[in-house]
């Protein structure tokens, strides 16, 4: 019977990629045995409540091989993956879209596709589940106690990010990680042998990790017993088996052709052959359906039910954490943050954003139980340790404190896993030069509605000595162009602590806050209230102003002293503070009439940072004085003179526009 659902599993892939005219088969036919042996042996999910929170979690880190978790999907009886959607694999508003996507297709717990990304991502959901497991557990009450299970390949492997974050695991000893490794030696463009050649599995086990080895691929007694081996040990686990890409194709199995290509007509009509498949395509044996309710659903149903009267003693005998933890699994603990949670500066007094952002962040970490997170290597720099607590590692796993390292990217991608695990609000902080590396991962945050919140300091040349390499230019542009995503850079503590409260409020987007190392004023007409509707007036000289000045963060400061100056030769000004430019965007058209008049024409945009976007605002015919190229290693006060942005020289640009 196993046999002929791995065959089920194998043909599915085959038919609908063929179908779709495009796709990866390699893996479906070679991994198949593997994951099936996974999910019909030892997942523990249901298929009827596919959000349980306390089921295995599954990555497909080579998420090109879609088609083999959507054939696991489909046979389990996940009720998105009916064979109409099989059928419309790649297609149009189908459920069975080209790699897997979170919140798209239920039974998808990651989005995934970049490789690398998934294995990273995965190490998140283990790090989340080991923290709500140390929290809330009680002696008989294990209401956390699930697996992450990845099925990752060669190329996922290559990746730098699955380097950072299996560092970070094997140093963290997240043992409920198990990485099944699709070991084909084929990647796109040929043999691996030509891209590389380390012993994977000794680098594994140079960071901690527990690694098991089976050579023969389609072997699921072997790989069975190693994934139970897997789950005893204490730390997480590389399982390296070895597969054949294509495994029964006769002319293209174990090489690059049957990669990303279907298998077409006639190898197609071979492959069946060649494992005795004589049903129609798209017919599957009700022997395969049923062996998948014998196993998985029968499985993961009885564990359900378990789990769930645990739940409901739970809440008998400890009905104080079993409040906190509803709370917190339904994000109503968000309710208990007002502006009132946090302590606001006067008018007047001076302090650097990142400072501002410390104080929020420990703000929110007094009423918000599961908030926690930390920097890459930074925290100290980027103020993003919350007080009162140490640490996190495998010897305290309640602590709200997490060192990543030098490894932007992989935080980002554990971040998400983290935040796609839920129960948790995560945070990641870096220099903002820095967000570059990490990158791809704040794209997946927007991508998958992952409210990450992303701490940016030293935004701009006022890092003056460190010089170009870490003075931010493009930036703001890059973060304000990735879609469904918030980009903050506050004026002052006022606005930094309105950005914090923000982020956390928003349950579907990632937040970026971008903040200065040095001191601002507190600004006298700073409103926490109007930051979330991304711009609003700070300074007017009177109502039949003239021109308008436009800024964000430390540059809003310097308008208003601009403004100032200039008013003392009878200028008419108002000076809007745009926090940020995509909440901005969002409002209504009598609000955006309301700060920006369209009569009033003459219009200044004044950021430390590309210009381009700004014309958006102040029009073709408007000023913007920015940056468009690198910066300089100077004293700050110098690089910032030399670029013109001083009172004098700002106002002399408005002057001659």
């Amino acid at each position: 019977m196993s046999q002929l659902s791995i065959n089920a599993i194998k043909v599915l892939g085959v038919d609908a990629i063929n179908k779709s005219k495009s796709g990866h088969p390699g893996i479906v036919m070679g991994a198949a045995p593997m994951a099936y042996t996974l999910f019909n042996q030892h997942i523990n999910v249901n298929p009827k409540d596919p959000n349980w929170i306390n089921r295995d979690r599954f990555v497909l880190s080579a998420g090109h091989g879609s088609m083999l978790q959507y054939a696991l999907l489909h046979l389990a009886g996940y009720e998105d993956v009916s064979m109409e959607e099989i059928k419309n694999f790649r297609q149009w508003a189908s459920k069975t879209p080209g790699h897997p996507e979170f919140g798209h297709t239920k039974g998808v717990d990651a989005t995934t596709g970049p490789l690398g990304q998934g294995i990273s991502t995965a190490v998140g959901m283990a790090l989340a589940e080991r923290y709500l497991a140390a929290k809330y557990n009680k002696e008989s009450y294990n209401l956390f106690d699930h697996y992450t299970y990845v099925i990752c390949g060669d190329g996922d492997i290559m990746e730098g990010v699955s380097a950072e974050t299996a560092s970070f695991a094997g140093l963290q000893k997240l043992e409920k990680l198990v990485v099944l490794y699709d070991s084909n030696d084929i990647c796109l463009d040929g043999e691996t042998k030509d891209a590389f050649s380390e012993n994977v599995r000794k680098r594994y086990e140079s960071y901690g990790w527990n690694t098991i080895f089976v050579k023969e691929g389609h072997n699921i007694d072997k790989i069975s017993a190693a994934i139970e081996e897997a789950k005893r040990s204490d730390k997480p686990t590389l399982i390296e088996i070895k597969t054949i890409i294509g495994d029964g194709s006769p002319n293209k199995a174990g090489s690059n052709g049957v990669h990303g290509a279907p298998l077409g007509e006639e190898e197609t009509k071979l492959f069946k052959q060649s494992i005795s498949w004589e049903y129609d395509p798209f017919k599957i044996p009700t022997e395969v359906y049923e062996d998948f309710k014998s196993g998985l659903v029968s499985r993961g149903v009885k564990a359900y039910k378990s789990w769930s009267e645990l739940f409901e003693s739970y809440a008998k005998e400890y009905p104080v954490e079993f409040k906190e933890l509803e709370a917190v699994l339904s994000r109503i603990d968000i309710n208990s943050l007002t502006e009132e949670s946090f302590d606001f500066k006067d008018a007047g007094e001076e302090q650097a954003t990142r400072n501002s952002s410390q104080d929020a962040l420990n703000s929110i970490a007094k009423v918000l139980p599961t908030f926690f997170g930390g920097s890459a290597d930074l925290s100290h720099s980027n103020m993003t340790f919350i007080k009162g607590d140490s640490l996190q590692d495998s010897n305290n796993r309640t602590e709200r404190n997490i060192q990543f390292g030098v490894r932007e990217f992989g935080m980002a991608a554990i971040l998400n896993g983290m935040a796609l695990h839920k129960g948790v609000r995560v945070f990641g902080g870096t220099f903002f030069v820095f967000s570059d590396y990490l990158k791809a991962g704040l794209r997946l945050s927007a991508l998958q509605n992952l409210p990450v919140t992303y701490v940016f300091t030293h935004d701009s040349i006022a890092v003056g000595e460190d010089g170009p390499t870490h003075e931010p230019i493009e930036h703001l542009s890059a973060l304000r162009t990735i879609p469904n995503s918030y980009t903050f850079r506050p004026a002052d503590a006022t606005e930094t602590q309105a950005a914090w409260y923000l982020s956390q409020k928003i349950n579907d987007k990632p937040s970026s806050i971008v903040l200065t190392r040095q001191n601002l004023p507190v600004l006298k007409n700073s409103s926490f209230e109007n930051v979330a509707k991304g711009a609003y007036v700070v300074h007017e000289t009177s109502e039949d102003f003239d021109t308008i000045l436009i800024a964000t963060g430390s540059e809003v400061s310097l308008a208003i002293n601009v403004a100032k100056e200039l008013e003392k030769d009878g200028a008419k000004l108002r000076v809007v503070s745009m926090p940020s430019t995509e909440l901005f965007d969002e409002q209504s058209l009598e609000y955006k009439e309301l700060i920006l008049p369209n009569l009033v024409r003459r219009r200044v945009a004044i950021e430390m940072g590309s210009t381009a976007l700004w014309y958006k605002y102040v029009g073709l015919d408007g000023l913007v004085i920015g940056i468009d190229t690198f910066g300089a290693s100077a004293p700050a006060s110098k690089v910032i003179d030399e670029f013109g942005f001083t009172v004098d020289k700002v106002v002399a640009k408005i002057k001659s526009f």
